[in-house]
């Protein structure tokens, strides 16, 4: 009987400790600041319980191979603005002047940038979004664009292809990567929530790999991956990953929520695919046969050496 009460009380102790008002991410969540965890983004709005959810993880070996996502064409993402990059209270973002567009890579249209934010763990540690075969990377960079003839997101989200984000991973790296600087110290300047700086001249060109090293991605249909949770965004995900330094990494973990805890943990669990194709590019497929011809090789030399 005893070992039926133990339990029983924790429930009841987890019910009174459980989320009310706003969206929070986990890392978040304390009886102290009582708000909606990701399993309670339901509450927060009704859409987060959808079928078509983002992030999810990606399964290689069950991705097709799609044909139509050849390469895709980037306009205006060598220019460079000056953008205002702020702490929003769940996340870094930095506004993009729309004449940035992409088209190609298997798109039905044109889509303008609109903004771009980052997802990203605690000091370095596990933090992107999306999974590929169950790893989590460091960070993840999400550029948000929606369809040419829109002039608001609020309005594209009411298309059911209206947004398209194309997602970017991170991995530490020895050395630090020099372009990021600008993003990297203007953090000190917003480690507050609502706190913004104008950032030093960049451009989305130099934030991602170079457009040779982007031939390599994976498609489907989902969602935002916070609240509302409009699934409305056709995802790319790039294989690619961006280098930083494990201390340019750590900076983002240096900001801070509205409650004034560190900003760590900003991601969302992976979701269901409830039946979703998620698919890949023919350079994806290609990396892929290359791997497998490395390993065939490696074997096979591996068996021709003398005991």
């Amino acid at each position: 009987m005893q070992q039926l009460i133990v339990p029983a009380l924790l429930a009841s102790l987890w019910t009174l400790c459980t989320g009310a008002g706003d969206w929070c991410y986990q890392s978040q969540f304390s009886c102290d600041h009582q708000c909606n965890a990701p399993e309670k983004w339901d509450h927060a709005n009704s859409k987060c319980g959808g079928r078509n959810q983002s992030p999810i993880n990606v399964v290689t070996r069950k991705t097709v191979k799609d044909e139509r996502l050849k390469d895709f064409k980037f306009e205006n993402y060598q220019e460079s603005f000056r953008g205002t990059i702020k702490n929003n209270g769940h996340s870094v973002q930095v506004g993009v002047p729309h004449v940035s567009t992409v088209s190609g890579g298997g798109l039905p249209t044109t889509y303008k940038a609109v903004q771009f934010h980052l997802h990203w763990g605690k000091n370095g540690g596990p933090g992107s979004e999306h999974t590929i075969d169950g790893e989590q990377y460091p960070m993840e960079l999400h550029i948000v664009h929606m369809k040419h003839q829109y002039t608001d997101l609020t309005t594209a989200l009411l298309d059911s292809e209206g947004v398209a984000v194309l997602g970017f991973f991170y991995e530490a790296s020895n050395s630090g990567n020099k372009k990021y600087d600008p993003i990297v110290n203007a953090l000190k300047s917003i480690q507050d929530t609502n706190g913004n700086t104008s950032l030093l001249p960049i451009s989305l060109a130099q934030i991602i790999p170079p457009e040779q090293n982007l031939t390599s991605f994976y498609r489907y249909k989902g969602s935002l991956t916070t609240p509302g949770c409009t699934e409305s965004v056709i995802w790319t995900l790039f294989e690619n990953p961006i280098p930083l330094s494990m201390d340019q990494l750590r900076a983002f973990s240096e900001l801070k929520f509205k409650d004034g805890k560190s900003m760590v943990g900003t991601f969302r669990p992976v979701q269901p695919l409830n039946g979703r194709q998620v698919y890949r590019s023919g350079g994806a497929a290609i990396l892929a046969s290359s791997t497998l011809l490395m390993v065939a090789i490696a074997s096979v030399l591996g068996l021709s050496e003398p005991n």
